[in-house]
């Protein structure tokens, strides 16, 4: 094969990768580029094109599954059509991903730049201003997205884990909890629950099934044992409703007297099949089904008396009692 051949072949590639690139970067529906500007910006970067060759450039990037539409003009238009995420896409992530809690704020950052990188120059623009959208408390632990992908490698290879727990003081200071010793798990699962990750899984320590928060885990790592078989009565589903909602015993019967307008939050908590009746213009009752647990007395205390249990009589009891344990020692 000659040098001018392979000269030539080279000169090909190097077009079809700055030709890629820039339809890439700086086009899209909104921002196309006609024949002539393509031409003149391959020329800018030292690669000879014409129309024909670019023609040919652009069929052959087409048949190999990219899309770059041309638009029949007089002289053509050309854009960067499908992405894999779209703009609305793109905003949705970077908005999660700023908000996120378990997320540093210096990674929210950098994931923020990676993913403007999926859109145009233009889109881009558009983008960053959803990077800061909230100013929210984060976390300051930057181990935790190898921690989640220690677990995860455990989860998958069904081999157990070991690790320290951390939490504070009385003085705010981190310590090691039980003087730094180690806990050995097999994970099970991965859990999201209102921003915070958390493995569920077997622990040896209390020789049954718990659950720790990842971001309080420290330096885990996967053993070469093997880990713990699920028990055949354990359900992931069930237990992650008894640990992250109000279902943590025996579900009970209780009636919930209800603001009309909070309707929406019944809903949101029990779903739109939740039994539920109007007693007066502007109140509704609510019969769900959950346990009679701390968290579901916290639940109705955040409406401020907006929704009162009226039965049964042990959750009408309970939850007075615990709001008498609110008071002071003086107030009392």
């Amino acid at each position: 094969m000659s040098t001018d051949s392979n000269t030539n072949k080279d000169i090909v590639k190097r077009r079809l990768l700055v030709l890629l690139r820039f339809l890439y970067e700086h086009t899209d529906e909104d921002n196309q580029v006609d024949t002539f500007q393509l031409i003149e910006y391959l020329a800018e970067q030292g690669v000879a094109a014409n129309r024909k060759t670019l023609k040919s450039d652009i069929d052959l990037l087409v048949d190999e599954g990219l899309d770059i539409v041309t638009v029949q003009s007089k002289p053509n238009r050309y854009f960067w059509g499908d992405r894999l995420f779209e703009l609305p896409e793109l905003k949705l992530l970077i908005d999660a991903v700023s908000s996120s809690r378990f997320i540093t704020q210096k990674k929210s950052g950098e994931l923020g730049k990676k993913l403007t990188s999926m859109a145009s120059e233009n889109q881009r623009k558009e983008l960053h201003r959803h990077i800061y959208a909230t100013n929210r408390v984060k976390t300051s632990n930057e181990e935790i997205y190898y921690t989640v992908d220690t677990i995860n490698r455990a989860i998958t290879a069904k081999k157990k884990i070991a690790f320290r727990y951390s939490e504070y003081d009385a003085d705010k200071k981190k310590t090691l909890r039980n003087h730094g010793e180690v806990y050995e798990l097999s994970p099970y699962a991965l859990f999201w629950n209102e921003d915070f990750y958390y493995v569920v899984g077997y622990s040896q320590k209390h020789s049954n099934v718990s659950v720790f928060r990842v971001d309080r885990m420290v330096r885990p790592e996967v053993l070469s044992e093997k880990a713990e078989k699920r028990p055949a009565d354990f359900s992931l589903d069930k237990y992650s409703r008894q640990i992250f909602e109000m279902y943590e015993g025996e579900e009970t019967e209780v009636r919930l007297e209800c603001r009309g307008d909070f309707m929406k939050y019944i809903v949101d908590r029990f779903g739109e099949d939740v039994k539920t009746e109007r007693i007066e213009p502007e109140r509704f009752i609510a019969t769900v089904n959950v346990s009679l647990s701390p968290t579901f007395y916290a639940w109705v205390f955040q409406f401020g008396g907006e929704v009162r249990i009226l039965s049964p009589a042990k959750a009408v009891e309970d939850i007075l009692i615990m709001a008498n344990n609110l008071l002071t020692r003086e107030q009392i």
